[in-house]
């Protein structure tokens, strides 16, 4: 089983070609899509499905948040992240959701379509901005605890800007690494000081895998990368912690001085999506200073049996109905040792794509034909999400806030929530015996 690919709108913009071809060689498809008429056509069915409600929700929580981008070594060895942060308060631009065209262009990469089709969505996506204040100055005054986010296949740092805007408007600070292992849809580095200086950045393509008999094997190297990646994230954020020298490539007007004896460095989880909920159970048996960790819809295709029993941290399973499979689901129930805290939730009426970005900026016909949206409202099932992983991470990294209000979520306690899985792993496991 392979984690959904991102659909977006490509299949749309793919029939719409193809009923309405053009000359490939055009200097400006794009031009020549708007003289056509089709502009017209689309951007009215877009703005009638998406409408000003399908925007990325603000953060709920009483802290303003801002939004930074940081990599620290500018070869592919080092470390790009998307950080998140409790702000001070005010005005500031908003951040840009995709910050380069070549993103999109990975995208329709991953997917295996032609380049068009990214710059066609580029067109009308790029601009879209997250609710997150770019650069502003961080709140000072306090320690806040610290998540490593982790993402999905064919995904990248900034598409869960829901998530990471969320947790820090509630007192934690974010940071999403970018995979350099091959699975982003694209993410980048710079060849030396003179390209880094001029901005001239080397991209990494997604890796598509040579044959389905190579899957595990290649996700197995993957999963193990970014791991490391993420443990490296973390030295990293404890180094600008402890007051270490630590330079960003990135020209950025944000002062890492500001994070100094910012961070509880007892107070640190793991989290991510789909192949990023694989990363985060590798990441916590290989590095026990993740205290926790917070698994989104995991695809358990890249681990390795002998990882079960090295993962004594408490661990957190929030799935969504539609993604999970028994196979899967029996993976996941092998983390569960004894007297280790585990808990697994399903959201009721959920898709894999409820936890990316990607739910909210399309609107409900289109995000219901590509399964970017499921039979529950959107904002519905990140909002579940959130205050149940708010609640873990209260209990498991000791915190004194108000989060236990939502103890009953990780019970699976609501009306759009199923205790532990909808899964038949009873029947898998009665099938396939060990």
């Amino acid at each position: 089983m392979t984690p959904y690919r991102l659909p977006v709108i490509f299949c749309l913009c793919g029939c719409l070609v193809q009923v309405h071809p053009f000359d490939w060689t055009d200097l400006g498809p794009i031009k020549h899509i708007k003289s056509t008429g089709w502009y017209h056509k689309i951007q009215n069915l877009m703005s009638t499905s998406s409408g000003d409600k399908y925007q990325i929700p603000k953060g709920k929580g009483s802290y303003s948040v801002g939004c930074t981008d940081l990599m620290f070594d500018f070869t592919d060895k080092g470390s790009l992240l998307r950080l998140y942060y409790p702000s001070q308060d005010g005005e500031y631009h908003s951040t840009l959701w995709i910050p380069n065209k070549e993103y999109f262009l990975g995208l329709s990469n991953f997917l295996g379509l032609h380049k068009f089709m990214g710059k066609f969505i580029a067109y009308f996506f790029g601009s879209v901005t997250t609710p997150a204040n770019w650069n502003a100055p961080l709140r000072t005054g306090e320690k806040y605890p610290l998540i490593i986010f982790s993402h999905g296949l064919g995904a990248f740092r900034t598409i869960y800007s829901a998530i990471g805007i969320e947790l820090a408007s509630h007192g934690f600070i974010v940071a999403a690494v970018e995979h350099r292992d091959e699975s982003a849809s694209a993410t980048f580095y710079f060849k030396n000081e003179f390209a880094a200086e001029r901005d001239n950045k080397s991209w990494i393509p997604y890796k598509h895998l040579q044959s389905q008999n190579m899957e595990y094997p290649q996700r197995h190297k993957q999963v193990l990368q970014r791991a490391e990646e993420c443990s490296k994230a973390l030295n990293l954020m404890l180094d600008i912690n402890d007051g270490k020298t630590v330079k960003n490539v990135l020209d950025s007007p944000f002062d890492l001085q500001q994070l100094k004896d910012a961070i509880d460095s007892k107070k640190i989880a793991v989290m991510g999506h789909s192949f990023g909920g694989a990363t985060v159970l590798q990441s916590l048996g290989e590095d026990k200073r993740f205290q926790c960790g917070i698994a989104l819809d995991a695809w358990m295709v890249p681990l390795s049996d002998e990882l079960y029993n090295r993962v004594p941290q408490p661990l957190f399973f929030i799935n969504s109905e539609r993604f999970q499979t028994p196979e899967n689901v029996m993976k996941m129930r092998k983390f569960y040792l004894h007297d280790k805290e585990r808990k697994m939730i399903t959201i009721k009426g959920s898709v894999h794509q409820n936890f990316p970005d990607f739910t909210f900026v399309t609107g409900k016909v289109l995000g219901c034909i590509f399964s970017l949206k499921g039979d529950i409202d959107s904002v519905v099932a990140i909002d579940l999400s959130n205050k149940a992983s708010l609640a873990f991470l209260q209990k498991h990294l000791d915190l004194q806030r108000n989060f236990n209000q939502w103890d009953h979520l990780i019970e699976g306690e609501d009306k759009n929530l199923i205790p532990d899985s909808n899964a038949d792993s009873v029947t898998y496991l009665s099938e396939y015996p060990e």
